[in-house]
C-alpha cells in the first residue's frame, strides 16, 4: 500500500507542477518564482513523509495541534530531512508559544494582538535556546472584510504591516489571503495584488503574496500568487482515510 500511495501522490504532484507551469507561462511568468506549497491537513504524517521522498519540502498545516504532532512525528520518520512548516490557520494567542517551536512561517498574522503574543513567545524561545532568529511571517489580509473568517480589513493592513516590520523577532516577508465564496477569484485577487502592491511601496522586502489553492491556483498565478496552498489535488478529498 505504501509503494500504491506514493504512486498516487507522484502522479497528482506532477499534475499540479504541470498546473503551475501552464498558468505561470499563460501570465509571462517564470513558474520558478511560485512556491509550492503541500497542505497535509487531516492526512497522516506518513503522506508528508512520502512528499518529502517526492521533493515537496514545503508543508502546511491548518491546526496548530495537528501541526505540532505532525511535525514530531515526520521528525522521528524522516530524521535527515529539512522540511519547512508552514502554519496558515487561524492562530489563539495561548497558542503562540507551542507554534513557534514548530513553525518556520505563520501566514496567519491578522491583528497587532497576535503580533505582540507572538513576539513574546519568540523572545521565549530565544531565552530557552529552542530556536534562533526571528520568526516568519506573513500578514493575513480579508479580502471582503468579513471578520469571521479571519484576516486584517485591507483599510487597516498599513498598520499591522508597519508593526510587524518593525519587530525584532518577527521578519515580514509579505500577504497571505483566502478568496472568499462570495466574490469572484479574478476580482478577488485582483483587489489582493492592488493591496500587495501597496504592501511592496512601504515594505519593498515584503514581496511573498500567498493565495490559490486547488481550484483556483490559475487565478492566483495571474495575478502575482508567489505561492499556492494545494492540498486536495494533491493528497484527495479531505475527511477520507489515506491509504
Amino acid at each position: 500500500m505504501r509503494d500504491e500511495r506514493r504512486d498516487q501522490l507522484a502522479e497528482a504532484l506532477t499534475a499540479v507542477r504541470a498546473r503551475i507551469d501552464a498558468a505561470a507561462h499563460a501570465a509571462g511568468r517564470d513558474p520558478a518564482g511560485i512556491k509550492l506549497l503541500a497542505v497535509t491537513k487531516t492526512f497522516p504524517a506518513s503522506d508528508a513523509a512520502l512528499l518529502t521522498d517526492l521533493g515537496m519540502l514545503d508543508l502546511g498545516e491548518n491546526r496548530e495541534q495537528e501541526g505540532s504532532a505532525k511535525a514530531a512525528e515526520l521528525a522521528e520518520l524522516r530524521p535527515d530531512t529539512q522540511v519547512r512548516w508552514h502554519l496558515m490557520g487561524r492562530l489563539q494567542r495561548n497558542k503562540t508559544r507551542s507554534a513557534v517551536g514548530w513553525a518556520d512561517e505563520i501566514q496567519s498574522v491578522d491583528s497587532e494582538r497576535l503580533a505582540k503574543a507572538l513576539e513574546h513567545a519568540v523572545a521565549l524561545a530565544w531565552a530557552a535556546h529552542d530556536r534562533h532568529g526571528p520568526l516568519d511571517v506573513l500578514a493575513q489580509v480579508s479580502i471582503d472584510g468579513d471578520p469571521n473568517r479571519g484576516g486584517c480589513p485591507i483599510e487597516n493592513l498599513p498598520r499591522l504591516a508597519d508593526v510587524l516590520a518593525r519587530s525584532g523577532e518577527l521578519s515580514l516577508l509579505g500577504l497571505m489571503a483566502i478568496a472568499p465564496l462570495s466574490m469572484a477569484p479574478e476580482a478577488a485577487f485582483e483587489r489582493l495584488a492592488k493591496a500587495a502592491d501597496r504592501l511592496r511601496n512601504d515594505h519593498p522586502h515584503a514581496t511573498e503574496l500567498s493565495a490559490g489553492m486547488s481550484g483556483d491556483l490559475e487565478q492566483a498565478i495571474r495575478y502575482g500568487s508567489t505561492c499556492v496552498r494545494v492540498g486536495t489535488a494533491l493528497l484527495g478529498a479531505r475527511g477520507l482515510a489515506s491509504p
